[in-house]
């Protein structure tokens, strides 16, 4: 079978590591059809935007995206490709597992989460008033001086349906995977409705799970100390956009960065797979950056596609050419480029 999937290189470094892993892809044994569509700073000139019609197009006619990273323009009032792409395809859950690989260094040695981010809410929802704006004082005056005169003012939305799918999402990946617990992480003692709401629908999707899945709550400050103290003790976490944002960096950090992060935007009828760091524009050309982080992106997506004898290649692949130290990039403490370290995760899997 051969699997027709939507390419987008990305701009920066984006292009350079895209090649690389589809060198890496083409050498698992599964075929590709690859539909290569451009969007990013490299496209905008000539397009008018980053985000051109038929990159949307192609990717709901494949179902399938792998994308290289994108830079987000400064001062065009674009906020985000990325955002962008999750928005106009409901892509609601983003999946970005955290583990370590041994030679890579980090303080810890039996990291292995999973963060489930809710991607369509909260405040990256886009709701946001300025300063002394009609919409920002009507808010402030309906406030009864909660709010201080002249401030801007984001809104917070979490809905049952959103938190209901996110939830259910991360309780049936724990389910397929073998694993063996959810912890949902919010705020809900400040916020007692947005938050609250998040754990009130979570615990009544837990109950469908009795007696498979464990549930457990944390509250995201307490969650951070946790993680940096005992991450073994966590398995899958769900979690509202934001705070799911903020501890997917985190959880990188606990297993050695940006560098061996991979990530997917998962929705119901589409998905795309892209690494978790950005585009470092600065390292353009330079064959330089470590391409593990999409490379394990596009393992997520053999899974995805039901290709998981070739996904656990691929990974086995990747961790052997980690552990032994001799073709790694500099993130990974060692000397090999971004073409090398490909070719060198190609002859593991000959």
């Amino acid at each position: 079978m051969t699997y027709k999937i939507t390419l987008i290189p990305g701009d920066g470094t984006g292009p350079e590591i895209t090649e690389t892993v589809v060198n890496v892809l083409e050498n698992t044994g599964v075929k590709f059809d690859w539909e290569i569509v451009n969007a990013g700073i490299d496209i905008m000139q000539k397009e008018g935007t980053p985000l051109p019609d038929n990159v949307l197009q192609s990717i709901k006619k494949n179902k399938i995206a792998l994308k290289g990273p994108i830079t987000t323009p400064i001062g065009t009032g674009f906020r985000s490709v990325n955002v962008a792409i999750r928005k106009e395809l409901d892509l609601y859950a983003c999946l970005r597992p955290c583990k370590i690989y041994k030679g890579v260094k980090s303080k810890f040695d039996a990291v292995d989460l999973i963060i489930v981010r809710e991607n369509t809410e909260d405040l990256y929802a886009g709701v946001e008033f300025a300063q002394d704006s009609h919409e920002a004082d009507t808010i402030i005056a309906h406030a009864q001086n909660k709010i201080r005169p002249h401030s801007a003012i984001s809104i917070k939305p979490i809905s049952a349906f959103g938190t209901e799918r996110i939830v259910r999402y991360a309780f049936e990946y724990a389910l397929k995977n073998n694993r063996k617990k959810v912890t949902a992480v919010a705020k809900a003692n400040i916020m007692k409705y947005t938050d609250g709401l998040f754990y009130e629908t979570a615990r009544k999707v837990a109950k469908d799970y009795e007696n498979k899945i464990s549930y457990e709550e944390r509250l995201v400050d307490n969650m951070c100390m946790q993680l940096v103290q005992k991450p073994q003790d966590y398995d899958v976490l769900v979690l509202p956009n934001l705070y799911g944002d903020i501890l997917s960096d985190l959880c990188a950090g606990l297993v050695g960065g940006l560098g061996v992060a991979p990530g997917a935007n998962i929705g119901d009828n589409y998905a795309v797979f892209e690494a978790s760091h950005g585009s470092a524009p600065k390292y353009k050309g330079l064959n330089k950056v470590n391409p593990v982080a999409m490379i394990l992106s596009a393992k997520l997506m053999l899974e995805h596609i039901g290709e998981k004898e070739a996904a656990q290649r691929l990974e086995k692949a990747v961790a052997e050419v980690i552990a032994q130290q001799k073709h790694t990039t500099y993130d990974l403490g060692g000397n090999a480029g971004t073409k090398e370290i490909g070719q060198a995760i190609i002859d593991k899997l000959k």
